[in-house]
């Protein structure tokens, strides 16, 4: 989980202690060291610039030194009174050159003419063209201020960062193709690519040693013993060389084809991606890029590990959502009706060579659904909050019956939106499911700062 170092800056013309005609301090103390705290309990890590910036040459140092600090995703300039807009925002242009998040954060009250110094830096950003985001409020509305931090942290990690893909499209996918250009020119992220004989060669490696050690470590994760035999050990293998390549290649996240190829030559991918998706790495089947950068998104923004699934079906009176993924899901996300336990994948016409996979029935919480697709070549993000409930241990085997492979996971999702409106803007039969309330928040955000269109449901 993202947790963004942040640039703290007050402003204002009358500071250094200077009082009103009444005699009170144009900047508030107490208010100042309000904001501060409130930032750090929202998960902020906070650099403050000691000195309140009023002058062109005060501008020019405090954002000097934070430009050169490769390390801070954003900067917050909060209003103490008003200011010379023409002092701040030459040297704020310049910072805004590196692509990092710029909130101007202004706390209500008439005492201290902080709106005015929030209201006309605003302005000259308009006036200029600098991408930011105005919050106007008390420590109430710190979240507005955290998730763009969060989003522009977000947003720094993935430029420069790589998404390998083994294999190409899988089944068919025409919403998950991705353009290596577009990707590099919007998000600065690299595509690269390995054949899947790669990841054969480098499973069959495994050592017996290696094996044993990967097998000790994934037992807790279950609720039952770990199967023995071939084809558990080609599952554990294929995520043992998933995990060896990625380290070898310094990739940051990946998808792979899975099928056709993979499942019918050596073995199903869904429990190595089950236990990628635990271990926090963005991924996804099918070389389905769309939801990978999704999965990635949402990966470094929880605390939860992400599952990724079909929108299996979709109960329009009562906005019930079934997502049932073929046999991945992290098994961390297992509830208490149904604990992590391991099932064979058997579909006859997706896999021949079998595989272990995961069965679970998600835990509750609240989260979001999200997908990343394109309309006409360009991003468009439909997303939505929502609520994951377990069904009462009475009704529970009926309804994973319903689908006709009930050992695959299943999550069941009430969406807090318009369904109607849900269907026409998804985009793929995937849908992303994110653990936190403030996911939603941030995804918007993001969007924002990187030109996606967000559909907010």
């Amino acid at each position: 989980m993202i947790k963004p170092k942040v640039g703290f800056i007050v402003y204002g013309v009358h500071k250094d202690g200077l009082k009103d005609p009444l005699g009170a301090p144009f900047i508030d103390d107490k208010i100042v060291a309000g904001a501060k705290k409130a930032l750090r309990e929202a998960g902020l890590q906070l650099v403050l610039h000691e000195v309140v910036i009023a002058s062109k040459s005060e501008a020019r140092e405090c954002f000097a030194k934070f430009k050169k600090m490769d390390d801070v995703d954003a900067v917050v300039l909060f209003s103490g009174t008003w200011v010379w807009a023409a002092h701040l925002i030459g040297a704020l242009r310049d910072f805004a050159g590196t692509g990092k998040g710029i909130v101007l954060w202004t706390h209500p009250g008439s005492q201290g003419w902080r709106p005015v110094g929030g209201l006309v830096m605003q302005g000259a950003c308009k006036e200029i063209g600098l991408s930011h985001r105005f919050v106007y409020g008390d420590t109430g509305e710190v979240a507005k201020v955290a998730a763009y931090c969060r989003a522009s942290a977000l947003k720094q990690r993935l430029n420069q960062s790589t998404c390998g893909v083994f294999g190409g499209r899988g089944m068919g996918q025409t919403c998950g193709v991705a353009d290596p250009s577009q990707w590099m020119r919007q998000f600065g992220i690299d595509i690269d690519s390995r054949d899947t004989t790669a990841l054969l060669r480098t499973a069959q490696a495994i050592t017996p040693a290696e094996l044993t050690a990967a097998r000790r470590k994934i037992q807790p994760l279950f609720s039952e013993p770990l199967p023995v035999g071939d084809t558990a050990d080609r599952s554990i293998r294929l995520y043992l060389a998933f995990k060896q390549i990625l380290k070898q290649e310094a990739w940051d996240f990946y998808t792979v084809q899975s099928f056709p190829g993979l499942g019918d030559d050596y073995s199903a991918t869904c429990f190595a991606q089950s236990l990628i998706l635990n271990d926090h790495i963005g991924t996804s089947t099918l070389s389905d890029f769309n939801t990978c950068l999704t999965v990635k998104l949402l990966t470094d923004l929880s605390a939860e590990p992400v599952y990724y699934g079909d929108l299996q079906h979709i109960d329009k009176t009562t906005n019930e959502i079934k997502i049932i993924g073929d046999g991945a899901c992290p098994p961390s996300l297992a509830g208490t009706l149904v604990p992590a336990k391991f099932a064979e994948h058997g579909i006859p016409t997706e896999g021949e060579a079998g595989g272990i996979s995961v069965e679970l029935v998600c835990k509750p919480g609240a989260g979001v659904l999200a997908r990343l697709g394109r309309v006409n070549g360009q991003f468009e993000m439909a997303l939505a909050r929502c609520t994951v409930f377990e069904p009462s241990r009475a009704e529970l085997e009926k309804r994973r019956h319903e689908c006709g492979i009930p050992f695959w996971p299943h999550a069941f999702v009430t969406a807090h939106c318009d369904i109607e409106k849900l269907l026409q803007a998804w985009n793929n039969e995937y849908a992303c499911l994110g653990y936190g309330a403030g996911l939603y928040d941030e995804l918007i955000a993001f969007c924002e700062q990187t030109g996606i269109n967000a559909v907010a449901l």
